[in-house]
């Protein structure tokens, strides 16, 4: 049973059926879409990184001793987005027309909020990418600030919304948060 209480991805179809990826005998495959449309679509992704307080504030003052944790995050996070065919064996190299990579503080977590968006005109979607760049922007903030806090956790990495393509439109109802 799925957290939202249904069986199935889709309502009427059951899961194997909804499994793109796997052949006829359960192999796992690389979907053609060779004959799909091109069409613009986006994919937004979050992750949390949970930390010290002293830890959020030596990174808000830039006072971390590898550098501009913030910056090298989002750095990171974009790279990583372009890499993601390389490190998911099944994804479509794709030529990405945006990527971004927003992060700011949440006091109240206290810790930071990773936000990456991924856009491309294309035949297939971008949620992977979009995933991609929030979870390594996450890994990177954690490796440039875990000499003073190795107890940080990275937690909630998940697609929040997702536009165009054949399955349509997706946002996550989930309240954001860690």
């Amino acid at each position: 049973m799925r957290p939202n209480g249904r069986t199935s991805l889709y309502g009427h179809l059951t899961m194997a059926a909804a499994l793109t990826h796997l052949g006829a005998k359960g192999e796992a495959n690389m979907v053609d879409v060779g004959d799909k449309a091109e069409t613009t679509r986006t994919a937004i992704a979050e992750g949390f990184v949970a930390m010290l307080p002293e830890t959020l504030a030596m990174i808000l003052a830039g006072d971390a001793k590898k550098g501009d944790v913030l910056g090298t995050a989002r750095i990171a996070g974009i790279m990583a987005a372009k890499k993601t065919h390389e490190l998911i064996p099944l994804c479509h190299p794709l030529l990405l027309t945006k990527v971004s990579v927003d992060i700011e503080p949440n006091h109240s977590l206290p810790g930071l909020k990773v936000t990456a968006l991924a856009r491309v005109t294309g035949k297939t979607g971008v949620e992977m990418e979009a995933l991609t760049a929030a979870s390594v922007a996450c890994l990177t903030i954690y490796d440039m600030a875990k000499a003073v806090d190795r107890g940080m956790v990275i937690s909630g990495i998940r697609l929040v919304e997702k536009t165009g393509g054949k399955s349509g439109d997706y946002r996550s109802d989930q309240k954001a948060g860690a």
